[in-house]
């Protein structure tokens, strides 16, 4: 048994190595907050349904960047504000 896992182990690693980054993968992708009706909202908001197909997706991915990259900030400050820096 000892003789099989290590000539084995290379493989091992790779699997998991895989299931960890797969389990990383879900626990991000299960962190969204908005649904897809708000984000529908926003992309209404913003002007993005009267435009065609490419300038659309333009759009929407400028409201995403804009609505994501605010909240980011706020998080940073807050961090930031967290750090004993006296």
């Amino acid at each position: 048994m000892k003789k099989y896992i290590l000539d084995n182990l290379p493989t091992i690693w790779v699997i998991a190595i895989v299931m960890f980054s797969m389990a990383l993968v879900a626990n991000h992708a299960n962190a969204g907050e908005k649904t897809k009706a708000e984000w529908n909202a926003l992309y209404a908001e913003a002007g993005c349904m009267d435009l065609n197909f490419f300038q659309k997706e333009v759009c929407k991915t400028k409201v995403f960047q804009k609505t994501n990259w605010t909240e980011s900030k706020y998080q940073l400050k807050g961090f930031f504000e967290k750090l004993p820096l006296d």
